[in-house]
């Protein structure tokens, strides 16, 4: 897959295989594509050329129904998006109705699990701004698994939050991890890579430099780019 703002290139001929079941971890220096390219997986940027496949299904091709396709994909981005109008139960209620055409009774059935599942059951009457920036990102999870995707793509979804507050986001994610969920994610979270992760990529100048097992990849790292990074970064 390739990508380029203008006369920018971004993604430079990428290739990446996500199994069923698995989670990886994409990391790298700022500017090197990693953001876009998870942009381009839910076609949320259309990539210049490539193909993005979900299962069997081309979301790229011409003629494809990008909306029902889309639906099997859930995106935390790194600010959460939250209407601020509205409690958190109906944060997660609304996309429910209004894209899936749930019953509200339904919806609310479904949003109450998802907010049991990431500790926020007791505080579904809130608004948003009266949660942390944890509690709030962690509403934008429950949002996503709401939907029940088949993929979770995680942009850096710990990287607004306070040092404090990352802890309870990820340890979600690191159940979703344990749960089988197919997940992406984009971090700077080295820990969770090496321990959630069945393999991490790693983006440099919108190229793919190197994909391997943790433990390969944070310990004999080949390529010489990616050695000079973790030595910055561990």
């Amino acid at each position: 897959m390739s990508k380029s703002y203008g006369p920018t290139p971004v993604l430079r001929g990428v290739d990446l295989v996500v199994q069923g079941g698995t989670t990886t971890c994409v990391i790298g220096p700022s500017g090197s594509g990693k953001s876009t390219l998870l942009r381009c997986a839910n076609l949320l940027e259309r990539p210049d050329s490539g193909r993005v496949l979900i299962g069997q299904e081309a979301i790229t091709e011409p003629g494809a129904d990008v909306d029902r396709i889309r639906t099997r994909v859930g995106m935390v981005f790194q600010r959460f998006h939250l209407f601020p109008h509205h409690t958190v139960l109906d944060n997660v209620t609304l996309a429910l109705q209004r894209v899936l055409g749930r019953p509200r009774e339904e919806a609310v059935s479904i949003a109450r699990r998802r907010l049991a599942e990431v500790g926020l059951d007791r505080l579904e009457d809130r608004r948003p701004a009266q949660l942390s920036g944890g509690q709030q990102q962690r509403v934008a999870i429950a949002r996503s698994l709401a939907m029940d995707p088949e993929v979770m793509l995680f942009d850096e979804a710990t990287s607004a939050l306070d040092p404090e507050l990352v802890k309870g986001v990820l340890a979600v994610m690191r159940d979703l991890a344990a749960q089988g969920m197919t997940m992406i994610v984009v971090t700077h979270e080295m820990r969770f890579a090496r321990e959630a992760a069945h393999q991490v990529a790693f983006l440099d100048g919108g190229r793919l430099l190197e994909t391997a097992a943790p433990d390969a990849f944070f310990d004999s790292p080949r390529n010489e780019r990616l050695r000079g990074f973790l030595d910055q970064v561990l």
